[in-house]
């Protein structure tokens, strides 16, 4: 896709290029993205244009269920359409622009500064538009190129807004700000930012940058990504310092789903929802009620046929509690309840062309499964749609264990894609298309390694540095099992799958969300791109061979390039830098981060396999598989 600046009604060309998914994850709504000569802010879901061919939409009905009340948590006015609630974005023709199709983006920060004597100053105050580049006139008859400014000030709410350059200049000067100022922004070759001062020349007061990582002012709710002062809302926020070009300047909450078949319709079900049949049964309860129904209604009669009046009972019970439950199921258990009970895999089956989802349960005498996995469940087809629902900046906002983000109970909520009160009812979205390998373990066995004395020592440990961090809910001991798991098997089946280990994603299911859930503990493996490279069959293959990866897996992980230092990492002392992480490493569990949805955090090999050190009993797997 193509993206525009805000007067792109004006250009001949487009002034950038984004693949489609960046937009849902690195570039989307809010983002900051530097161009040759400046600097923009992707605009909000308003300014996004489809052009005469529309949007293509990527519905799931499951999906929006789930997150309306998410976003209605994130303001009253956030709502999603009937149709197109998810969609595609626009695909733009940089051979021939159009400027109607594609993203505007708005351009900030506004404040540029000469790369020559370093003049600080609003872009429309100091500088000449010239081609399409600012320049200054920094002496008579001499003019040299002028550059976005690269920090900004931003808030934990997502606000956006030129730094204070003003008054920060004048912080220590006892009048405050000068009648007429004329901002420098020094730098050297150092590095350091106590080294950079923004001084201004007409009263010689100045301040060094180092003082800018404590600001005193107050964020004024700027949201430059909606256009315009009217899109501004009030904050209680301070105003921090931002670097655009910084990792932590744009956080995107992302939420996918498997997109699974709604289940066969039971034909005597369908029956019974006939508008005359349902209004004459739906208040049945025994066999003798439905019996005199029956003799004194003929369509009853009718619908019911042949089938035993117990069944029907039973199906009559089946539409009133679906019909009264009005919460939609989470939606890893949903998955997970459709992968334990995947039909076993005939010989020589291929799905058929087109379908969306198919899953088998590979059969125990065709499989070599060790001693603590369950089952294994070969997904040769299956799409996944990822949907944005807000960004942060500074802090990542960690999702549930379901994958679904909690916005209700946080004190400082993220920031929305779109105005809430606009006409935009849907939100970004992309499609995976590919296969996935679903490994189970067995509960048994899992509920037989918590109890033991060293794992419920660790989890203690790792409990009381979770809290030293600070953030979100504790996932449990099981969850670090399963996620170390999960990476120690994706490095181990890339090495022969014939897909790049940044091209498969993980999927972690944990836990047990619902009162009468299945009690979760399984990884699944999926092509994680949206590419073509997504379909070549390869991880299925390797799938089958389940015990040899999962022994390369426990060599990965028995010693690392960083050992004895990595697998005695204690996360609780205070020197630590990483709380959420035992034993784990860029040495031997962190992985691309495009394949890891936890940001490579809650991770201890310690749990999988026995490491220099550490107590053995602590190893799910504590002998070779």
């Amino acid at each position: 896709m193509s993206f525009k600046k805000k007067d792109a009604s004006k250009a001949t060309r487009a002034d950038g290029q984004l693949r489609q998914s960046q937009l849902v994850t690195t570039f989307g709504p809010g983002a900051m993205v530097d161009l040759v000569d400046r600097a923009v802010v992707i605009g909000g879901l308003e300014h996004w244009g489809y052009g005469r061919e529309g949007y293509v939409a990527l519905d799931d009905p499951r999906l929006r269920r789930s997150l309306i009340p998410r976003l209605r948590a994130l303001d009253p006015d956030l709502d999603l359409a009937k149709e197109g609630y998810f969609r595609m974005p626009p695909e733009g023709d940089a051979r021939d622009p159009y400027p109607n199709v594609g993203i505007r983006a708005l351009e900030f920060p506004r404040w540029f500064v000469c790369l020559h004597c370093h003049r600080l100053a609003r872009a429309t105050e100091q500088f000449e538009n010239k081609k399409g580049r600012y320049q200054h006139q920094c002496a008579k008859n001499k003019w040299s190129s002028a550059a976005p400014v690269r920090f900004v000030a931003a808030c934990k709410r997502g606000h956006l807004s030129d730094f204070p350059w003003i008054p920060f200049a004048h912080m220590d000067r006892e009048g405050g700000e000068c009648d007429r100022q004329e901002l420098y922004l020094e730098e050297n070759a150092v590095g350091d930012v106590a080294r950079i001062l923004v001084r201004c020349r007409n009263c010689e007061a100045w301040t060094s940058m180092n003082k800018a990582s404590v600001l005193p002012y107050k964020c004024n709710g700027d949201r430059p990504w909606l256009g315009g002062r009217a899109a501004n809302e009030a904050c209680d926020q301070k105003m921090e310092l931002l670097v655009r070009t910084a990792s932590h300047a744009y956080f995107a909450q992302v939420v996918s789903a498997l997109r699974l078949p709604e289940p066969t319709p039971d034909p005597l079900r369908v029956r019974l929802r006939d508008k005359e049949v349902w209004k004459a049964v739906h208040k049945v309860k025994t066999a003798e009620q439905l019996a005199t129904v029956m003799e004194l209604m003929d369509h009853v009669q009718s619908a019911v046929g042949k089938a035993p009046l117990d069944q029907v009972i039973a199906a009559i019970r089946a539409e009133n509690e679906a019909s009264s439950d009005t919460s939609e199921r989470p939606l890893r258990s949903a998955e997970y309840e459709r992968m334990i009970k995947a039909p076993i895999e005939p010989p020589g089956v291929v799905p058929e062309a087109g379908v969306q989802f198919a899953a088998y349960r590979v059969p125990k005498h065709r499989i070599d499964l060790p001693p603590g996995v369950r089952g294994l469940v070969v997904v040769p087809e299956l799409r996944e749609v990822r949907v944005q629902v807000s960004f942060s900046r500074f802090d990542s906002i960690g999702a549930n264990l379901q994958g679904e983000y909690d916005f209700e109970g946080r004190k400082v909520k993220p920031a929305v894609l779109t105005s809430p009160t606009g006409n935009e009812k849907w939100l970004p979205a992309a499609e995976v298309r590919g296969e996935g390998v679903f490994v189970e373990l067995d509960e048994d066995v899992l509920g037989k390694w918590e109890k033991r004395a060293a794992v419920q020592k660790r989890a203690e440990l790792l409990l009381r540095a979770f809290e030293a961090d600070g953030r979100g809910a504790f996932p449990g001991i099981r969850f670090f099992l399963l996620h170390s798991l999960s990476h120690l098997l994706l490095t181990a089946v890339s090495l022969e799958c014939g897909y790049a280990a940044s091209a498969i994603r993980e999927r972690i299911y944990c836990g047990q969300a619902e009162a009468s859930g299945p009690n979760m503990g399984a990884v699944m493996l999926t092509t994680g791109t949206t590419g073509s490279e997504g379909t070549l069959g390869g991880l299925v293959e390797e799938g089958r061979r389940i015990r040899y990866h999962l022994r390369e897996a426990w060599d990965l992980g028995r010693l690392c390039s960083n050992d004895p230092v990595c697998a005695a990492h204690d996360p609780s002392a205070e020197s630590s830098d990483r709380h959420t992480e035992g034993a784990a490493c860029h040495g031997c569990l962190y992985i691309a981060e495009c394949s890891c949805e936890w940001f490579n955090r809650f991770l201890d090999r310690a749990l999988v396999v026995p490491t220099i050190g550490n107590d053995p009993e602590l190893a799910f797997f504590r002998e070779r598989p």
